[in-house]
């Protein structure tokens, strides 16, 4: 079976196992994946970027080899390969469990739940929920829901359409480092450099589709694109900025503004604040079917390019 035949079976199987069962309940894959980068950094940590650096390579290479080894292994056989491209996509990709957490948060909201609310949000991101109010918490949700379409799904395909099963795991372990070690605390400022770096370039071509798929399958893509073109580059990550105001233009609300992340405050420019208005709690629904066009969306324009691709190379080799 061709390579892109394996990588559009497996790829759909793994999203329909995500949409059926969500996140593998016992030995996800990736929490085995922090707790072994998290080893890794206790034997590896100095206050210097390029012990960082060191730390990325080990982790986020370790997971590129097994990926190589498994498909090497898997490669004989058809159907081990499907089933190994599926099984590394159900591992890698978590927007089920995204849209549950928010679907709990917004009922939570829209029966006066605020306190509830506030006990679920630090499952979804890592606001300071103590500091907003019902609809401090709705931006939130939504904000989480739109980067996380790129960062937990839309990304993942990308780089499985590039690199098959080695991709897929390779992307998750950059993701799951930046959010390990990517922040600028006292402690990861330096070490964690070389893994938040990394993370934005493997993050750029998915960014991009999430955004570009956001503002084709919402409700307003003429909104959605003034919005990215207008806003993103004021956003400090140049991945959630296009994502974000994206979404907010597709969804007719507005995005950004101050937030606080570990008692630290931050003041961050508004995103489709000319045409938005501020998101309710019936957003987040709106958020979380869009999140879900765009990643079967992603699905069908990854396994597109990537069979187009190989079509063309074949013709290359011929002539």
């Amino acid at each position: 079976m061709r390579a892109e035949r394996v990588f559009a079976y497996g790829a759909a199987a793994g999203l329909l196992c995500d949409l059926l069962l969500g996140d593998p309940r016992r030995g996800h894959p990736v929490a085995a994946f922090g707790r072994a980068a998290g080893a890794v950094e206790r034997q590896l940590w100095r206050d210097h970027r390029g012990w960082g650096a060191l730390h990325t390579a080990v982790c986020a290479g370790g997971a590129v080899a097994l990926g190589a080894v498994a498909a090497r292994a898997a490669r004989t056989s058809p159907v081990a390969s499907v089933a190994l491209t599926g099984a590394a996509t159900w591992a890698v990709v978590g927007g089920t469990s995204l849209a549950r957490e928010a679907h709990a948060i917004g009922r939570a909201l829209r029966t006066g739940d605020v306190g509830g609310a506030r006990a679920r949000l630090p499952h979804l991101c890592g606001r300071d929920p103590q500091a907003l109010d019902a609809d401090g918490i709705a931006r939130a949700v939504v904000e989480s829901v739109a980067e996380n379409t790129s960062d937990a799904v839309v990304g993942a395909l990308v780089w499985g359409a590039v690199g098959g099963v080695p991709g897929l795991l390779g992307f998750r372990a950059v993701n799951t480092l930046d959010a390990m070690v990517g922040h600028r605390s006292t402690r990861y400022r330096r070490f964690g450099w070389a893994s938040a770096r990394l993370d934005d370039l493997a993050g750029g071509p998915g960014a991009r589709l999430t955004a570009a798929l956001a503002a084709a399958a919402g409700g307003d893509p003429r909104g959605a694109v003034r919005a990215w073109r207008a806003d993103a580059a004021r956003h400090p990550s140049p991945n959630a900025g296009p994502v974000e105001a994206s979404f907010a233009g597709a969804l007719g609300v507005r995005l950004g503004g101050t937030l606080s992340y570990g008692g630290r405050v931050e003041h961050r420019p508004v995103l489709n604040g000319a045409a938005g208005r501020a998101v309710r709690a019936d957003d987040i629904d709106r958020a979380v079917r869009l999140s879900r066009r765009v990643s079967w969306l992603a699905l069908g324009v990854c396994t597109g390019a990537r069979a187009l691709a190989s079509r063309t190379v074949a013709k290359g080799r011929r002539s």
